[in-house]
């Protein structure tokens, strides 16, 4: 896997490494960023184990992490990924995706979203690409129902949360003969 940036007219998602993870400490720091995952990223120490976490993953061939260019506002946005890689079933996950509040809503998203299925389905020939949300963050259920996923079950009470809550877990799955009608609908005006 040789892969260190994918990229259009809005967008560039550049490999993420423990050198250039730097450039989302400011974002990383807004409040309730991250607010639904498990995840801890308030202060340097559990920001950088995290992406450690996502580094060990890419030299393991299960996670693809990224850094999410706004080349519109000329600035870092946040973090994205490719996780739960398995290149046997041809099966991934997108997700681990949170942009700084002054991206959120301005179609960035949807071009990240838009980058990471195209790579996934033309260049890796994944037959299924799924996202993982929990069952709350209606923000994020509707902004993967709008680029066509389908939501294909809920995992009750399945994630603990950091202060101590049992979310239930929205899978939603996009499959690969689904994917070039989406391209030529909902995405239609982004190639």
């Amino acid at each position: 896997m040789n892969i260190q940036q994918l990229e259009n007219d809005f967008v560039k998602l550049t490999l993420l490494n423990l050198e250039n993870y730097v450039h989302l400490q400011d974002i990383a720091n807004e409040k309730d960023l991250i607010f639904y995952s498990p995840s801890d990223i308030t202060t340097p120490e559990t920001l950088r184990n995290y992406f450690q976490a996502a580094v060990d993953g890419y030299h393991n061939n299960t996670v693809i992490p990224f850094l999410i260019y706004d080349k519109i506002k000329n600035a870092y946005a946040g973090s994205t990924r490719f996780g739960l890689i398995n290149w046997d079933t041809k099966v991934l996950h997108i997700g681990w995706t949170w942009i700084g509040r002054e991206f959120q809503g301005s179609g960035l998203n949807k071009q990240v979203k838009f980058l990471m299925l195209e790579y996934a389905f033309d260049v890796l020939q994944f037959e299924k690409v799924e996202f993982r949300i929990d069952e709350r963050n209606m923000r994020s259920r509707k902004a993967v129902e709008k680029i066509g996923a389908t939501l294909e079950g809920i995992l009750r009470k399945d994630t603990l949360m950091r202060d101590g809550f049992k979310r239930s877990t929205c899978c939603y799955g996009i499959l690969k003969e689904e994917w070039q009608p989406l391209k030529l609908s909902i995405f239609k005006d982004f190639y």
